[in-house]
């Protein structure tokens, strides 16, 4: 893929552009929804749910064509990413910040042994693979621009590459996403490109979409801090790191859990 642009500045502010993969609802859906109150553009990727995406855009529609692109897609399918890059590329002409929020998860409890080989797969091209077609094509466009923000996403101690009972196959392709991310933030850093990861914690159902406000007013004893994370706590994460003068902070691994420990929880 080639696609020639001019990405200078000419003396003018930049409306930075961001692409998020299923970013039309859950914990992507509050990423979106923050970048475009913070005044990007934003390209999203779903996969089938046209319901919730046709509700967007009547949601967002303040915002209007020129700040705001649907992609329908598998992240499983490098054909499709790359057609995603390209779509975004010769709408908005830039990428600024690459949001992988997408990753396939099994919900099920077996061992490794009980998986068949389709779920394996899928664990490995959902949340690794997939990534390594979006930067592919990607960071070609950042290096262009001498700025980029990449992040993706984790689970409570990925760094240090704990066995997690009854989560081998996604386990395993998020920590190759850990060697993946701190590599590219060694690779890209002359290009003025930063990759970190975040690692939410137990955020599950109507959380996913929930602002903080909502969640201090409800008890969860289940996690130290007294409350559940938020698809508004992931958000803030993510737009720190995307900050401008956040480019000191890149090969991290920034655990947004509140203290609660989730692959312990089955042992």
């Amino acid at each position: 893929m080639k696609i020639e642009r001019d990405f200078s500045l000419r003396g003018n502010p930049v409306l930075r552009h961001a692409l998020i993969t299923a970013g039309s609802k859950g914990l992507g859906k509050k990423v979106s929804e923050m970048l475009l109150e913070k005044g990007c553009s934003v390209s999203i990727n779903f996969r089938s749910d046209m319901d919730a995406v046709e509700k967007l855009k009547k949601d967002w529609g303040h915002y209007g064509e020129d700040r705001l692109h649907f992609f329908q897609g598998d992240v499983t399918k490098k054909n499709d990413m790359e057609r995603f890059v390209t779509e975004a590329v010769n709408k908005f002409g830039r990428i600024d910040y690459l949001i992988n929020n997408a990753g396939p998860y099994i919900f099920e409890r077996k061992k490794l042994a009980d998986y068949t080989e389709d779920e394996w797969y899928e664990m490995l091209e959902g949340n690794l693979s997939s990534v390594f077609h979006l930067f592919r094509h990607a960071i070609p466009i950042m290096r262009q621009q001498k700025f980029g923000r990449i992040v993706t996403y984790g689970f409570q101690g990925a760094e240090s590459s704990p066995g997690w009972i009854y989560r081998s196959a996604f386990a395993a392709s998020k920590v190759g996403l850990v060697s993946l991310t701190k590599t590219i933030s060694i690779e890209e850093a002359e290009n003025g490109i930063t990759a970190n990861m975040i690692c939410p914690g137990d955020i599950v159902g109507e959380m996913k979409e929930a602002d903080i406000a909502y969640s201090r007013g409800i008890a969860d004893v289940q996690t130290p801090v007294g409350r559940s994370g938020t698809g508004e706590d992931i958000a803030r994460a993510i737009m720190f790191l995307c900050d401008e003068n956040s480019d000191m902070i890149t090969g991290t691994v920034l655990e947004v859990t509140g203290g609660v420990d989730v692959i312990n929880r089955y042992r």
